[in-house]
């Protein structure tokens, strides 16, 4: 067996392993960045997200990054997803909000149509 093979192997597994690894959750977006609860008035750019209350834990989830992929849709807009995924840093809580991630609109827009509004996704 090559070389190329075993990096065949390797790189599928890491992905089967990425993939059994994720979260499912809701995902909608946001279009004010500041202030945010982890940094306040300081930008902290635009791949960003507000965690909402399944996962900010008492503030524990600021500064930690996530990976976010589309898996569907969540009302009629048919085929949202764009086969991408995108890499979050949370900076914000979203008490009370309907999704597990408000993303920012321009990480929503990475992974989904943003005429969708709302999507499913997988988190890790």
């Amino acid at each position: 067996m090559g070389i190329q093979n075993i990096l065949i192997i390797l790189s599928m597994a890491a992905c089967l392993m990425s993939t059994s690894m994720a979260t499912p959750g809701i995902a909608t977006f946001y279009t004010s960045y500041v202030p945010s609860a982890c940094y306040g008035s300081t930008q902290q750019g635009v791949m960003i997200a507000s965690a909402g209350d399944a996962i900010w834990n008492n503030g524990a989830a600021c500064g930690k990054f996530v990976t976010v992929r589309c898996t569907g849709p969540r009302n009629p807009v048919p085929h949202p997803c764009t086969g991408e995924s995108v890499r979050v840093k949370i900076v914000d809580h979203c008490p009370g909000c309907q999704s597990t991630l408000d993303l920012s609109k321009e990480s929503f827009t990475k992974i989904a149509n943003p005429v969708a509004g709302i999507i499913n996704i997988d988190y890790y």
